[in-house]
């Protein structure tokens, strides 16, 4: 039963990204006036085809792992275009609208990201109080005399060039240990300084500055966190608040936090090239199985949090600037615009050959990190 709802979830966690995902393209492609010839998810034999009255064929095929949207265009050799739909052609289009078309997949990543995570605030999440936890004796928040009990309701980034002397107004109000957390994770990986608002257990307001110098370097052997020390305090459910906001609010505030996992997460990217970020940390299909099982399993919040965080990662690494993903055609596009003339074919198709060679291995080591991690004793 278990194996069965994994199964399931992870079925349903790649079809609502993926549909997402090709959709946005699909959408730009229809605004732009070109014609879309298949609307696919999933890869090798087709299991249901549908022809639209427009001619679009809307397949789902035997392998769900990914998906396409196929375009008429005078590049592809396959193609016999009368010229009554030249017009309608892709290639034939101006370079903005072309750009749009491929930039649209990841886009609708992020809308989607911010849609689930305003469908939660708006339904009310329980949310664990940012009170602070004994931090541990060398870190920097000991350091300041942060003690257990500590309540942060206030932040403020500092600019490089800040004293110790904080002025009281301007803080960001923290509504969770969920928000704290991220903005930790984005000073951490942006090497910013900031300041927190204290609230004490007897009720007394203090500041604490964490200076941009002190803060701990990302590194694939230490844990930010821990050095830091600003740690959560566990507390009994009856003492979460519900964080419940109105539609606009909502789209606000998904908003925000959509902007700053993308911020946290290119950065971490970033750190697998410099070696602050393990490459033991990329996970494949078994972890996002495992997480969309787990997820579903403690309710509908926390699988639709996984999806908005997964959707964020696929959109970001849709725009690495690789051959055979969103990011490489942009990058042509780039070069299009710099040059003022279109790389050629012949070339397009060698570096599409490597940039195969290079998801391919990655998706292995990502497989192979996931065996070691659920399969090693």
């Amino acid at each position: 039963m278990q194996a069965l709802l994994t199964l399931g979830s992870f079925l349903l966690t790649l079809g609502v990204l993926v549909s997402f995902h090709e959709f946005g393209h699909f959408l730009a492609a229809r605004l732009c006036g070109i014609r879309v010839l298949r609307f696919a998810l999933g890869f090798g034999k087709p299991l249901f085809t549908y022809v639209a009255r427009n001619r679009t064929e809307w397949v789902i095929a035997a392998i769900p792992l990914g998906g396409y949207v196929k375009l008429l265009d005078g590049r592809d050799a396959t193609q016999t275009i009368p010229e009554s739909e030249r017009s309608k052609s892709f290639d034939v289009k101006p370079l903005w609208q072309r750009s749009l078309v491929v930039a649209a997949g990841p886009l609708a990543n992020f809308v989607l990201a911010i849609i689930l995570f305003s469908l939660i605030y708006v339904s009310g999440a329980p949310q664990l109080p940012a009170r602070l936890t004994t931090p541990p004796e060398s870190s920097l928040a000991a350091s300041l005399g942060i003690v257990a009990g500590d309540q942060v309701i206030g932040w403020k980034s500092l600019s490089t060039d800040a004293g110790n002397t904080i002025i009281s107004e301007g803080f960001e109000p923290v509504l969770s240990w969920n928000t704290l957390r991220w903005k930790l994770l984005d000073a951490i990986t942006g090497q910013q300084g900031f300041a927190l608002e204290l609230r004490g257990i007897t009720g007394s307001t203090s500041f604490k500055v964490f200076k941009e110098l002190d803060l701990p370097q990302m590194s694939p052997e230490s844990d930010p966190f821990q050095a830091i020390g600003v740690l959560p305090q566990p507390s009994p459910q009856s003492e979460w608040q519900t964080l419940t906001l109105g539609p606009v609010a909502a789209l606000n505030y998904a908003t925000g936090r959509v902007c700053i996992i993308a911020r946290v997460s290119i950065r971490l990217m970033m750190g697998l090239f410099t070696g602050n970020t393990s490459i033991k940390q990329l996970g494949g299909p078994l972890s996002i199985a495992d997480m969309a099982g787990k997820s579903v399993q403690v309710g509908w919040q926390p699988f639709f949090a996984f999806l908005a965080l997964l959707s964020i990662s696929i959109g970001l690494l849709n725009l690495v600037p690789l051959p055979m993903l969103d990011g490489g055609q942009l990058l042509y596009d780039a070069w299009e615009l710099v040059v003022g003339k279109r790389i050629s074919v012949s070339m397009q198709e060698k570096l599409q050959k490597a940039g195969f060679f290079l998801l391919i291995s990655i998706s292995l080591l990502a497989l192979f990190n996931d065996l070691q991690r659920y399969l090693s004793p």
